[in-house]
């Protein structure tokens, strides 16, 4: 735990300095996803309880995405072609401050917290989160250019959200928690290898949804993340060194 100790103050430390503010509020290069392309949904879930550690993350201020500029450009010119087949982009997740990530590595560490088990990581020993890479001390999120996202349809009926104290199902059932969103054979941030890319067990439907996301997201200057369905990162991305800890606040 010293070694890990050291490695997120100096990550802090890097993250710590961050270019000028510009009239947004924002460091320069970044932006809020809505004013770009507000017709993305946006279900922040770690500004909420409904996450693998069940409450709020450490500077999650607001429920808002915030991207490099370059991504969020990006992102734009994805929905408009998902807009004119009836679909949407929905994002989970976009920057994460460095003290969010330190956050989930406090939390990785307290094996005796395993409030959310039974739907985020049901067959997952909570010691092995590190080793499996579920959870590491820095992430590309960070750095501003790194999307979690799905699709939905537009027009689709709001459902009831997540309350604290819903039973928790298991993310890779099909009885899992529905959030309305097109059928990934999984939810977000199941620690499963369902969830991969080109993961077997999963129906030919959400096989198809994941081709069709990858495939549009790629075409836009993204990369996947291989152990992750739902995770993308701009492929030029702006500042590829630099780990940010600005908190997330809406505009």
């Amino acid at each position: 735990m010293q070694n890990r100790s050291i490695v997120l103050a100096v990550t802090l430390a890097i993250a710590a300095s961050p270019a000028f503010a510009n009239e947004t509020g924002l460091p320069d290069g970044f932006v809020h996803l809505r004013d770009v392309a507000p017709e993305i949904s946006q279900h922040i879930r770690y500004a909420g309880e409904h996450n693998f550690v069940g409450r709020p993350i450490t500077g999650y201020d607001a429920a808002e995405c915030i991207l490099t500029r370059e991504s969020a450009d990006a992102l734009a010119a994805a929905s408009a072609d998902l807009v004119s087949l009836g679909l949407n982009l929905r994002v989970y997740d976009c920057y994460r401050p460095a003290r969010a990530v330190a956050d989930f590595v406090a939390w990785a560490s307290d094996l005796a917290d395993l409030t959310m088990q039974a739907e985020f990581y049901p067959r997952v020993d909570k010691s092995r989160l590190f080793e499996l890479g579920y959870i590491a001390e820095r992430s590309g999120h960070s750095r501003g250019s790194t999307v979690d996202l799905t699709i939905e349809a537009l027009g689709e009926i709001p459902r009831l959200g997540w309350q604290s104290g819903d039973p928790l199902v298991d993310c890779a059932s099909p009885e899992r928690f529905d959030d309305g969103v097109l059928e990934f054979g999984t939810g977000y941030d199941c620690f499963d290898d369902r969830a991969h890319h080109g993961a077997s067990g999963i129906s030919a439907e959400a096989t198809a949804n994941r081709q069709q996301l990858s495939d549009l997201l790629v075409r836009h200057g993204f990369k996947p993340y291989a152990e992750e369905w739902w995770h993308y990162t701009l492929a030029s991305e702006p500042f590829p060194d630099t780990y940010f800890d600005f908190p997330i606040t809406s505009p």
